[in-house]
């Protein structure tokens, strides 16, 4: 399945962003219900998160690796989870540009699903993913302006 979305961070640099994007405090912050966020080795961090949306519900535990950095430009985001409901495994490229506005992150993700979240489809859980997205961008954005003194 793919998964695609864009984000507008309204006044702030493609530098601003990247920055917020790259310190674990700030991504522990804005992933919603993380209860873990640490490093377990250079770009590669361990996560546990909780889910409870619709028919997809319990905790994930993630490995989660960056990889392919070109600062302040795009990254690739490597994910494998896995928790009651299934796993899940994408691949996710993370591209920065900057625009009138401000700056627009693009992501595009393959995303592989097994058990439960595979049964019930890409409808709902590209659903979730959107809804993930959307706040822990909205997260990130503030941060990056309380960073940025706006």
């Amino acid at each position: 399945m793919e998964i695609k979305h864009k984000y507008t961070f309204k006044n702030l640099s493609k530098q601003e962003v990247w920055d917020t994007i790259q310190d674990p405090e700030a991504l522990q912050a804005a992933l919603p219900n993380c209860e873990v966020f640490e490093e377990v080795g250079d770009e590669k961090y361990k996560t546990v998160m909780k889910v409870n949306m619709g028919a997809i519900k319990g905790e994930f535990t993630a490995d989660v690796q960056q990889i392919d950095k070109s600062e302040p430009d795009s990254y690739r985001l490597l994910v494998k989870a896995r928790g009651k409901p299934g796993e899940i495994e994408a691949n996710a490229k993370m591209v920065l540009e900057e625009i009138a506005e401000g700056t627009e992150l693009s992501c595009e993700a393959d995303v592989s699903t097994t058990g439960l979240m595979a049964t019930v489809g890409q409808r709902m859980v590209g659903g979730v993913a959107k809804v993930v997205l959307g706040q822990f961008f909205k997260d990130i954005e503030k941060q990056a302006k309380q960073a940025a003194g706006q």
